[in-house]
């Protein structure tokens, strides 16, 4: 019989996006969009070195 008591990887990250979501307003997600932003362009700038 399978086991399923566990999570797939998938409805783990759904289930944590959701209560992130529910957690945090719009300025959050621009925040951390800009910083995302930031260092993607940092490391690309770094790798035209």
């Amino acid at each position: 019989m399978a086991d399923n008591s566990k999570m797939s990887r998938e409805e783990a990250g759904r289930k944590g996006g959701n209560k992130t979501a529910r957690e945090h307003n719009k300025d959050f997600y621009e925040k951390i969009g800009e910083k995302g932003g930031k260092e993607s362009s940092r490391q690309r700038n770094n790798s035209n070195s």
